[in-house]
């Protein structure tokens, strides 16, 4: 992984939080999740006419990445409204990189250093820290952990499809645009019919989140999408995951969510993770 990779990960960790802040942060997390995932399209736009489309070879892998964001979406949108960003967010993306990692040595044929198994490791397990974490009443928040251990399962499942499905098109953010408007379609059908009422709001009341988080979420996949195609996909799952901090960090100053020791511990876990993984590739 190069120093620039690295650094455009780091990037697309800090949108990506960002974004999922403005979710959480909604009154109608439903809306915010709408209007966000929705506001790909004119990115996506833009796309189709600034770079070249996915080869054939990559549409299968194409429609199983837009199942598999779904299912994230879905479950996503449930743990929000169990949980807090500092909760939910920390436990999702920290099983993903152990899942993708342990998938992609064991059935892919990916090797890695044992530099870099020890970062995955270090950053995979200061994430899941978090399901130890209490809510203000004492109380393990163990509703919100399993949905975001399921959210966890389904990001897993996506950055493995669309890595290799990048890899195949010859057209990463081509690729992603084909494929997130397909989802985006996939998930105005889910609100149709699951959550009638929901688009028009979206689009009278959310139109600003429409066009910043929407661009802000497709941004940053599409970098993580490119960089799936210049080093190996737990590599790049790891440190994306590294959006912890950030996230961890709004939570407790935008949100006023609490710092407690078990955070702490996570954070530094994570950064420890991340200063070993870019040292194993100088």
């Amino acid at each position: 992984m190069t120093g620039t990779v690295f650094l455009a990960v780091l990037a697309a960790a800090f949108l990506h939080a960002a974004w999922n802040a403005l979710v959480k942060g909604g009154a109608d997390k439903r809306v915010t999740m709408a209007a966000v995932m929705l506001g790909h399209m004119p990115p996506a736009i833009v796309a189709f006419v600034v770079v070249p489309a996915p080869a054939w070879d990559s549409w299968p892998w194409m429609v199983a990445g837009m199942l598999a964001h779904l299912g994230y979406q879905i479950f996503l949108l449930g743990a929000y409204t169990k949980g807090d960003l500092s909760q939910v967010y920390p436990i999702a993306r920290g099983l993903a990189p152990l899942v993708v990692t342990f998938v992609s040595f064991a059935l892919l044929g990916e090797r890695l250093s044992q530099p870099e198994f020890l970062a995955v490791g270090l950053i995979g397990i200061g994430l899941m820290s978090m399901a130890l974490l209490r809510g203000s009443d004492g109380a393990r928040n163990m509703e919100a952990v399993r949905l975001a251990l399921m959210t966890g399962c389904f990001i897993a499942s996506y950055s493995l499809i669309d890595g290799y499905g990048a890899r195949a098109s010859g057209s990463p953010i081509g690729f992603y645009a084909w494929s997130g408007t397909g989802n985006a379609a996939l998930f105005a059908l889910y609100l149709r019919f699951r959550h009638p009422g929901v688009l028009r709001t979206t689009f009278t009341s959310a139109w600003r989140l429409f066009f910043i988080g929407g661009t802000a979420s497709f941004t940053a996949y599409g970098i993580v999408i490119w960089a799936f195609t210049q080093a190996p996909i737990a590599l790049v799952t790891a440190l994306r995951e590294t959006s912890i901090v950030f996230a961890v960090l709004i939570g407790v100053v935008v949100f006023k969510e609490r710092l407690d020791r078990i955070k702490i511990i996570a954070v530094a876990a994570t950064l420890l993770g991340a200063g070993l993984l870019r040292l194993a590739q100088l």
